[in-house]
């Protein structure tokens, strides 16, 4: 009897774990699958995937699903939420990290074929014997002609130390060179030009905003303080952002102690300050900032803290409209999540986040397309101020909710476009004419030792008429009037893109900001001692 009485507890429990275990079994498989533990979202999404993976009618890879899936989750969140896959993470941030591991090379592909357009100067490459013009055909085993150019960059890149060969064809010789590379740490610059643009006044062109950019730009700053700069005009046009901790670096040059640089806040990050330590050794030097439609993030934060301070003037056209702050979540197999985490507010306490609606990113990227159809890139009264107003430091009336809007507008230039122009620079024409004609008179043009030698050289070789001969050739019908009427324009791009092949970013800059408006216009302002705005 007291044997039965003990025992009873336990035939009790056994009963219990039974019921629970058929219960189970029978909700599984006759009740629609509905287990009441599913409640929430991310249990679903983690029982559908188990519901496929193991009662699908097909077989699923189900990584792939994965993959798949995590972009289209983020994409309902907000436009710069993102998934970085485990292949392309690398990559993807070798801009922002300042060095890749490579042969140092740059390369176009006409005709499906890798041509270098520039060793760079002291790399691998450059080292055994790699030239300009050079045509690269295999590295290794794999025949590089005609596949595509991110797979050309994967077996060119590589593990610093590790070699490949290469199987180059050179104009003038009938039998390929090899030539064994091993390659080596290749810098990114992020700045690609720097120079006095006329006796006292420096130019910086950042074209990205990396882990290397604050040391180039302090470097270029000391260089053009010793050739005698007493004004400057940073050109962060085009430039997609990066870090948000080097555009307050920069800024901290620039503004005095205490001024506010930027801050940031979201639902679980506490707002977060950030003042200039008044260490800066320009806090003084007249200064103007170049933004457009293409000027993203880093360089809004930048642009956004000198004109919210009345530091500097800010010119051209109203930057792309991106105030939300990403952070990277990186995965144990190499991928990453870019999430944004909290927004950015200049210092008058605007965020200038462009507005979104979750999951429609296409029509998010196409307000650029809107802006250029309702004129806003050729008629400052065209810009539509959607946010609030706020009040910068000396009182000044600024705005949220769209980017910053320049102290000075310069429109864009349509003065001498062609249909004629637009088809030759859409089609590929101008490039594929400029590379061709490198090629084949490279020798000719490596003895100009100089930008303006070289100037003077292509003035006299009558470039416009074939390229015109060459155009027709590739289906584009002649039409005097247009090429004619656009005459400076064709010249500027061919001149332009013979620049680049031949010599560097920099000439390249050089010579398009001769008669760039934008550029001329900052330069009135720091010849006219307008660089300080005014009430």
């Amino acid at each position: 009897m007291n044997n039965k009485s003990r025992l009873t507890p336990l035939l009790i429990a056994l009963s219990l774990i039974a019921g629970i275990l058929i219960g189970t079994f029978y909700a599984n498989h006759f009740s629609g699958n509905r287990l009441s533990i599913i409640n929430t979202g991310s249990n679903k999404i983690n029982y559908l995937l188990q519901m496929v993976d193991n009662q699908y009618v097909d077989t699923v890879d189900m990584n792939s699903l994965v993959e798949q899936a995590m972009p289209k989750i983020l994409s309902e969140l907000d436009p710069h939420s993102s998934y970085i896959p485990a292949n392309d993470a690398e990559e993807a941030s070798e801009d922002l990290k300042g060095s890749f591991s490579g042969i140092g090379i740059s390369f176009t592909m006409p005709n499906d074929s890798v041509c270098v357009s520039m060793p760079i100067k002291g790399g691998p490459a450059e080292r055994v014997g790699i030239m300009a013009g050079d045509r690269i055909v295999k590295a290794d085993t794999i025949n590089l002609v005609g596949i595509d150019q991110m797979d050309v960059k994967k077996y060119l890149k590589g593990p610093k130390g590790t070699t490949v060969r290469l199987e180059v064809v050179r104009r003038g010789r009938l039998n390929p060179l090899y030539f064994t590379v091993v390659r080596g740490d290749i810098p990114v610059k992020s700045i690609d030009a720097a120079y006095l643009i006329d006796k006292q006044t420096g130019y910086i062109r950042v074209k990205s905003f990396g882990e290397q950019t604050y040391a180039e730009f302090m470097i270029a700053l000391a260089e053009l303080s010793v050739e005698g700069m007493e004004s400057l005009i940073i050109d962060l046009r085009g430039n997609r952002g990066g870090y948000m901790d080097v555009p307050i670096e920069l800024a901290n040059e620039f503004l005095s102690k205490g001024q506010l640089i930027v801050y940031k806040e979201g639902r679980k990050s506490p707002r977060e300050d950030f003042r200039c330590d008044g260490h800066g050794s320009f806090q003084r030097m007249p200064l103007v900032v170049l933004i457009d439609e293409g000027s993203a993030s880093s360089s809004e934060i930048f642009a956004g803290a000198i004109q919210d301070n009345d530091r500097g003037m800010v010119v051209g056209r109203r930057s792309f409209g991106k105030g939300l702050v990403q952070q990277p979540m990186e995965f144990k197999d190499g991928s990453v999540v870019r999430l944004t985490v909290a927004r950015y507010y200049t210092p008058s306490g605007r965020c200038i986040q462009k507005p979104y609606e979750p999951g429609h990113g296409e029509d998010y990227e196409n307000e650029l397309i809107e802006r250029y159809e309702r004129g806003e890139y050729f008629i400052e009264d065209s810009i539509r101020q959607t946010g609030d107003a706020y009040k910068t430091r000396i009182g000044r009336t600024v705005y949220g909710g769209g980017g910053i809007t320049p102290d000075i507008f310069v429109p864009e230039d349509t003065s001498y476009v062609t249909s004629y122009f637009r088809e030759a620079v859409y089609e590929g024409h101008i490039r594929q004419f400029a590379f061709d004609y490198c090629d084949e008179n490279r020798s000719e043009l490596n003895k100009c030792g100089t930008l303006e030698e070289l100037k003077a050289y292509l003035a006299k070789q009558g470039l416009l008429e074939k390229f015109a001969a060459y155009a027709e050739k590739q289906g584009l019908r002649r039409r005097n009037l247009m090429l004619y009427r656009s005459r400076q324009l064709f010249e500027r791009a061919i001149y332009g893109n013979i620049i680049y092949d031949i010599r560097d970013a920099e000439d390249y800059i050089r010579f398009l900001n001769e008669d760039d408006k934008t550029v001329k216009r900052a330069l009135e302002l720091t010849a006219n001692g307008e660089t300080y705005p005014k009430k």
